[in-house]
């Protein structure tokens, strides 16, 4: 199970499962990066 993403901008992100990381990844893109919008799985696949 994939539970974290380092994003390019630096931030780290983890979540409790895929679900919650794919909801977290998806809320910093919205808040910081406005325009990049990537699916489940490439989210899942950036991530480990």
């Amino acid at each position: 199970m994939k539970t974290r993403l380092t994003c390019p901008c630096g931030e780290t992100l983890r979540g409790e499962d895929e679900d919650d990381l794919v909801e977290k990844v998806r809320k910093h893109l919205a808040e910081n990066h406005p325009g990049h919008d990537y699916s489940r799985e490439q989210i899942l696949f950036m991530a480990s």
